[in-house]
């Protein structure tokens, strides 16, 4: 009775086959909303830093928990969601993961206070922890093997797109409406993939599906949110030496280690942490892991140097990080190539190596640095991207078995979204410490009450140099002055950590497969590392 259900589950009706590439097309838009949301939120940062009514007077603490919710909740919960689908159907869950995404970003559009924004965007995370990993496992479902690679590396594709289109759309949304606008925008793509979705995808399901952890989930979930809660709060207070910010920090890498152990114990766990026995696997997590670390905290601080510190609007921001975006599209697809002549170690040893120097660039930009410049840092950085991620990706679904790339899929995707998370936490606690510490005392004149809140970030300062009329111009250059030694000392941290990223990958990734290998190293990646 196995045998059949097996081979009916891989077979491929000749109806769906037909209709494969316009299902994808209805994955890529579901998956679109999905990347696109962050990548609109990142231009928006600035104007929901702003007082009321133009924006929220969401503090730099605040800004970072509104990414964090949604990246938190949705690398929390990729896994079960995507267990969720394995037992209930993937099409069941991808309808609902959306729909609950559409309520979320309603709900967000319509925020009061930076603390519903922050809930509701948890809410979206949500929603997108089920769309994610549905997409994969449906496209794996209708597609023959022999095409599923070509199909991957197009749903992949969509990501540099919605990276690409994402600020242009947040910067036009905002130089006509108003902040809610760039998550209302969700709303009508829900509907439109919802109905094509219901007409096109076909249903599957595991005939075997494991039971929920449950347990695990709660754990995962739990120790992310008091790990970064406490470096976001270090971060504010300016003092990771503080009892709170440290017990927090510590509680939150116990509930972690405790998840591991009950993960390994576990006959049902949301994550086989015996997948990191393999070294080259681990590696190439690592990698993704860490270069999205670097990015993601890039990106956060650019926004402001971009807006603040030289004056651009949010429209002429998103098109200014349109480099990083069309580097990733032009040579994601081709990074194969530099694969097969020169090797997954040497391709994305070099990968991060660009990623590391383009970060240290930014500790050269200044006030008056020629915009070209950071143009071209920008293109670099997606061309060192496109050779990280692709390489990783192939490298990740080669070292385990192929009944398990699924999880494979899903762990890679975890780890970027908390990479992302933990960047943003870190380098923009690097930021605000160290922002706070060189305008300390050009703040000293003001009164008591104000100069704290004065002090937490550029916008912040330049807020209360407004109300201060005329006496607040002398703030404004000691304001992006500040910023800009803030930015250079982070721009340095994300380097190292790409520098430690180059470390990895150089030791633990493959090198090129000698001729007429390849055969022998695929089986030498999915055999574990003992």
């Amino acid at each position: 009775m196995t045998t059949p259900t097996a081979s009916v589950e891989r077979r491929v009706p000749e109806a769906v086959h037909r209709r494969r590439w316009a299902i994808l097309g209805v994955l890529m838009l579901s998956l679109l909303i999905v990347v696109l949301d962050n990548s609109i939120l990142n231009v928006a940062i600035k104007t929901i830093s702003t007082p009321a009514p133009t924006g929220l007077g969401a503090t730099q603490s605040e800004l970072e928990w509104a990414i964090n919710a949604y990246t938190l909740v949705f690398a929390g919960l990729l896994f079960t969601a995507g267990l969720l689908g394995d037992r209930l159907g993937r099409k069941k869950t991808l309808l609902a993961g959306l729909a609950v995404f559409g309520a979320g970003s309603a709900l967000a559009a319509e925020s009061g206070s930076p603390a519903q924004l922050i809930a509701f965007r948890a809410l979206m995370g949500l929603g997108a922890a089920f769309v994610m990993p549905a997409t994969l496992a449906v496209l794996m479902n209708v597609f023959e093997r022999d095409e599923q690679p070509k199909a991957i590396g197009i749903w992949a594709g969509g990501v540099g797109l919605a990276i690409a289109i994402g600020p242009i759309t947040g910067g036009v949304l905002l130089a006509h409406f108003w902040w809610g606008s760039v998550f209302l925008i969700n709303v009508p793509i829900v509907v439109l993939a919802l109905g094509l979705m219901i007409w096109l995808v076909p249903d599957s399901r595991d005939p075997r599906p494991g039971r929920v952890d449950i347990v695990g989930v709660v754990l995962s979930v739990v120790g992310l949110v008091l790990l970064v809660y406490g470096i976001i709060k270090g971060g504010q207070l300016a003092d990771f030496g503080d009892a709170k910010v440290l017990a927090t920090i510590a509680a939150g890498l116990a509930v972690l280690a405790l998840f591991v152990v009950y993960e390994k114990r576990s006959d049902h766990p949301s994550i086989d942490v015996t997948y990191f026995r393999n070294k080259v696997f681990s590696a190439a997590i690592a990698a993704i892991a860490l270069v999205f670390f670097a990015l993601m905290g890039v990106t956060f601080f650019s926004v402001f140097y971009t807006q603040s510190v030289r004056g651009y609007s949010a429209l002429q921001t998103g098109l200014l990080m349109l480099p990083l975006a069309a580097a990733q599209m032009i040579f994601a697809p081709r990074a194969r190539l530099l694969v097969d002549r020169f090797g997954n170690r040497a391709t994305t040893t070099a990968g991060m190596i660009v990623i590391a120097a383009m970060l240290a660039a930014f500790a050269t930009l200044k006030a008056d640095t020629p915009i070209w410049i950071l143009e071209v840092v920008f293109f670099l950085m997606g061309t060192g991207m496109a050779h990280i991620m692709t390489p990783t990706s192939v490298v990740i679904m080669q070292a385990l078995p192929r009944e398990k790339a699924g999880s494979a899929s899903a762990l890679s995707n975890t780890f970027r979204q908390v990479g992302g998370a933990l960047g943003i936490a870190v380098l923009g606690s690097v930021l605000s410490t160290t922002y706070r510490t060189s305008i300390e005392d050009k703040l000293s004149l003001l009164p008591a009450g104000i100069r704290h809140t004065a002090g937490e970030s550029i916008e912040a300062t330049l807020g209360v140099a407004a109300k201060l009329g005329p006496n607040g111009k002398a703030l404004v250059t000691p304001a992006n002055d500040a910023f800009l030694h803030a930015m250079h000392v982070t721009a340095l941290w994300g380097s190292g950590v790409a520098v430690i990223g180059a470390i990895v990958v150089a030791l633990f990734l493959p090198g090129k497969a000698p001729v007429g290998q390849s055969g022998k190293e695929e089986e030498q990646l999915v055999a574990a590392d003992h």
